[in-house]
């Protein structure tokens, strides 16, 4: 009796899981909207290697510069590649964060079938202080930002 309850939920439950996706399909293709493929290419600004595992996170905006609901992340492979197909024309803000690097923001304008961009990631600038490196922490109104790869003394 309890195996034939569970056979039944689980056809009852495919049946349902088909009949959403064929709905959320067909009205997909009912909007007529553009949509646009796209693909990423995540870089070590310093030598132009892939940076692998970055996320990818993409925003849409709207027309007041507004980031709506549904956000997107992505994942880059060993190549410091993905993409997604199904964007649909308009604002869109992406973000790529990757431990190690600067966190990347930028506003694109999707607005053909197909768009290719390359982002490069900085490394991190050391922290500025405005008390330099001077003997009895004494203020110098001009000093630079510590070298980060010098060694402490």
């Amino acid at each position: 009796m309890r195996r034939a309850f569970t056979i039944r939920f689980l056809i009852a439950s495919s049946i349902s899981l088909f009949l959403l996706v064929g709905s959320s399909v067909a009205q997909h293709e009912d909007d007529d909207e553009p949509t646009s493929v796209l693909n990423f290419l995540i870089l070590k600004d310093d030598n132009g290697k892939p940076v692998r595992n970055a996320a990818v996170i993409m925003h849409a905006v709207n027309s007041k510069g507004k980031q709506g609901r549904g956000d997107l992340e992505l994942k880059t492979d060993l190549d410091g590649k993905t993409s997604f197909d199904g964007i649909p024309y308009g604002t869109l803000r992406v973000q790529v964060l990757a431990s190690g690097f600067q966190t990347y923001g930028q506003d694109y304008n999707v607005n053909q079938p197909k768009l290719s961009l390359t982002i490069k990631l900085k490394r991190p600038l050391g922290q500025y202080s405005i008390y330099g490196n001077q003997p009895g922490g004494k203020k110098e109104g001009n000093a630079a930002p510590p070298d980060p790869n010098a060694k402490p003394q």
